[in-house]
Parts: structure tokens; sequence; C-alpha cells
């Protein structure tokens, strides 16, 4: 009895030993780790060494990060990584790396109910579901899920590029803001607008501008009228990356003059403060645009969140010039750029 005691016992000591090493051997690694004895990313790793985000992405985390694989980056023209992999790039490389990198753990049966991400760059991604396959920006997903233990890898077949250019450039790239980029010259606020603090702009279009009085732009633009022009360019400016979802879920945002902007949804026509909003979400290396078509004017009325005449609606689809993303959805008394 003793005997045969003796021998469950060994048994199940056995059995214990051998299932501990079966669970240390399938226990996931970290994102870095997994992707690197994948054999499918050494330019990917190669990349995370010379950007110096090999420790962060070996961290506690969770992260899901959308990997190209080496067949990605090969469809980059020729010299582009060498380039990228400069010391004097880095930054440029670190901000396209964290372009790929979205916080928290996200399975694909999330992905596939998103239209947005968010990533660590700041920068949003596009996602969406065409014909059953899901696409990240303009990349195809081609596997899902890849467990680790700070979090989960899917692949892409292309590399994800965030916007270079600041607000300025983005603006002036898009050839529809011609006039408040006057005025944010004659105020002083390139520099401003061009600076590393993220910022939301929602921008007034050229045809914004002229529906003014006559003669009201060429009086603000004037030295004398220089603090005026300030506080209206200020007023259409909110500190922070504020997406359009999130524009709409807020009751008021503070501007940076000081002033409160008010969003509102009404009959499927999104607007701020009476300004018809026409296209949301352009990325910029520095915050996120959004045009609307009217200039929104700092008074006491609208600094306490009042709306102005409500505007009539139109379908308008709009074309994301980084992503060529289409945004469709009425809007309310839209021009088409």
């Amino acid at each position: 009895m003793l005997i045969a005691r003796l021998m469950y016992g060994t048994a199940i000591a056995t059995v214990l030993v051998l299932a501990q090493g079966y669970s240390e051997a399938a226990a996931p690694k970290d994102i870095v780790t997994t992707a690197v004895e994948s054999g499918s990313f050494k330019t990917l790793a190669a990349a995370l060494n010379a950007a110096g985000l090999v420790e962060t992405l070996q961290s506690k985390g969770p992260f899901t990060v959308f990997a190209p694989s080496d067949e990605a980056f090969a469809k980059l023209p020729d010299g582009t990584v060498a380039t990228l992999l400069k010391p004097e790039n880095k930054s440029r490389l670190i901000a396209i790396l964290t372009y790929h990198v979205v916080p928290g753990k996200v399975m694909a049966s999330d992905v596939v109910k998103l239209s947005a991400a968010a990533t660590v760059n700041g920068q949003r991604v596009a996602i969406k579901l065409d014909g059953g396959t899901v696409k990240v920006d303009q990349a195809r997903v081609t596997a899902t899920d890849i467990a680790c233990s700070n979090g989960t890898i899917h692949v892409i077949d292309q590399v994800l590029i965030p916007s270079a250019d600041n607000i300025p450039t983005t603006a002036e790239k898009a050839g529809s803001f011609k006039t408040l980029l006057a005025a944010a010259k004659a105020a002083g606020l390139v520099s401003v607008l061009s600076g590393d603090k993220p910022l939301t702009i929602f921008a007034p279009t050229d045809e914004a501008f002229a529906k003014l009085p006559a003669g009201t732009v060429e009086s603000l633009l004037q030295s004398e009228n220089k603090e005026k022009l300030i506080a209206i360019l200020k007023f259409h400016v909110v500190p922070g990356r504020v997406f359009s979802d999130e524009v709409l879920r807020s009751k008021e945002l503070k501007t940076v003059q000081g002033g409160m902007l008010t969003p509102m949804m009404k009959d499927g026509a999104a607007t701020i403060n009476g300004a018809g909003l026409v296209a949301t979400d352009i990325d910029s290396s520095n915050g996120v645009i959004h045009v609307i078509d009217s200039v929104m004017m700092p008074t006491p009325a609208t600094a306490k969140g009042a709306q102005l005449a409500p505007a009539t609606s139109e379908h308008i689809a709009q074309v994301c010039p980084q992503k060529s993303q289409t945004i469709s959805y009425r809007v309310a008394r839209a021009h088409r750029r």
C-alpha cells in the first residue's frame, strides 16, 4: 500500500513538472522577440533598433502592432529604408514606427468594429472592412492575433506612412486655405501652428472668408487690427488632438482664445458654433484639421456657446489627402473643394 502511494505521488509530481515545462515553453514572448523569432520581420526589427524603440515594445504595454512584413518594406521606393535607418532621420523613423502601434490590446474581433484608431504617434489610422479584407489605411491585414506577452501583432502588407506635414503645410497643400494662411502670417501665428504641441484647428476655407462682409478680411489684415485678428484665429484652435467623434461627443470645447465652441448634430447636419463641418480628421504631424464653411467670431455670445443661425445641409464626400480616405456624411451648408 505504501509503495502504491509513493508511486502515485511520483506520477503526479512528474505530470506537474511536465505541465510546468510545457506551459513555460508555450508562454508567449514580448512583441519584439516574437517578431524577431518569426523570421518575417527582419526589416522591422532593424528599424525598431535604429529608432531606439526595442525596449519600449518589450515593456509591459499592452500594445497592438500592425507589423509590416519584410515584403511590405520591400515595396517602398528604392533607398527608402536605408535612408530612414540613418541617424539623422531618426525622428522621422520614430514617427513612422509609432504610427503602427496602438495602445492597448486590440484583437481582430475588435478591430473590425472600428473605423479608426489613435496610434502612439498621435495620428489616427483609418480602418475599414473591404470585401471581407480588413484595411488599415491602404494596407491589407494578412494575419491577426499573434499572441505576445505584452500585446498582440497583426501583420500588414504595406508600410503605413503618417503625415510629415505640419498644420500650415497641410493647409497650404490643400489649396483651399489661402486666406487663412495669410491671416495666420499677418497675426504672427504660423510658428505656433507649426509647433510641437498638438493642436486642433477648425479651418475656414477661402469661400468661408468670402462670406464675411466686403472689406472685413482686408481690414483684419491691417497691422492696427492685429490683436483682433489674433483673437479670431485663436478662437478656431483647440489644444490637443480632438478627432471628430470626440468633437461631437463634447458639450463644449475651450479654445486657445478662451472662448467656448459648441458642437451640434441635428438632422444629420454637424455644426460647430453654427459653422458647418465640411471635412474632418485631416491628419498633420502636429495636430488635426476639421474644415468649416464659415468664420466663427469670438463675441460674448459665441464665447458662451451660442449658436448662429441654423444652416441647411447637403451630402458631402471628401477625401483625406494623407490617406486617400473618403469621408462621407451630411453636413451643414457645405461647399466643395
